[in-house]
């Protein structure tokens, strides 16, 4: 039976654009001037690379000191922004769905414990869902190793495995770790920007992609 691997943010639950405004917040304390827009485009990586990425838009470096700052000043302020979390449409009930047919899945995150509780919280995730958050990996997105982790955690072969995520980050991993990737529109990328990126499939948001599972050969 085929396995679904979820991101996270902007795919199950509506936080990415909070993330957008904690990072502009974290960086304008710093003295660093970066543009929303930009910040968007690089929402589902990891801390780390986030604010090497960073870096390199500015041309300057930043220290490991002055990252650790950052990423705990982001956490900080992304709580302030969004202490309550809305699930995406659809998000719960697709997971309901999948857990009573008895469907592999699991979530797998460039986010940390505690920051995404609530989120795993709001969508009735419990014990019984594998989650795999950035701790328990050592690279992020774009690297393979979070839906990995996951997929090998599932018991599930490689090839039987389906990606879904709303970043172009996510397909580029789901596409190193070679499995199918799903995008959906539903944290801000374009559906031409992730079929570029290799999705299999475009949906609008977790509710378009439930009531099309059987394109995809997970239930009848």
């Amino acid at each position: 039976m085929p396995a679904l691997i979820f991101d996270l943010d902007g795919t199950l639950v509506d936080t990415v654009y909070a993330h957008v405004f904690a990072w502009q917040r974290a960086l304008a304390e710093a003295g660093l001037a970066v543009d929303g827009w930009r910040i968007h485009r690089r929402i589902g990586m990891s801390g780390g690379l986030f604010t090497r990425a960073v870096a390199r838009e500015l041309g300057r470096e930043i220290t490991s000191d002055e990252a650790e700052a950052l990423q705990r000043r982001h956490g900080e302020l992304f709580q302030q922004f969004l202490p309550n979390r809305r699930a995406l449409p659809g998000a719960v009930e697709l997971l309901r769905a999948l857990r009573s047919a008895g469907v592999p899945h699991g979530i797998a995150t460039s986010g940390r414990r505690p920051e995404i509780d609530r989120s795993l919280e709001v969508l009735g995730v419990g014990a019984e869902t594998i989650v795999v958050d950035r701790g328990d990996v050592q690279r992020a997105k774009p690297a393979p190793d979070l839906f990995l982790n996951c997929q090998q955690r599932l018991g599930v072969p490689v090839e039987d495995c389906y990606v879904v995520g709303d970043a172009v980050w996510d397909l580029l991993a789901a596409r190193r770790a070679r499995m199918l990737c799903i995008g959906l529109l539903s944290g801000g990328y374009g559906d031409d920007e992730l079929t570029r990126v290799g999705a299999f499939r475009v949906y609008r948001d977790a509710a378009e992609l439930h009531a099309s599972l059987d394109e995809l050969g997970v239930l009848p």
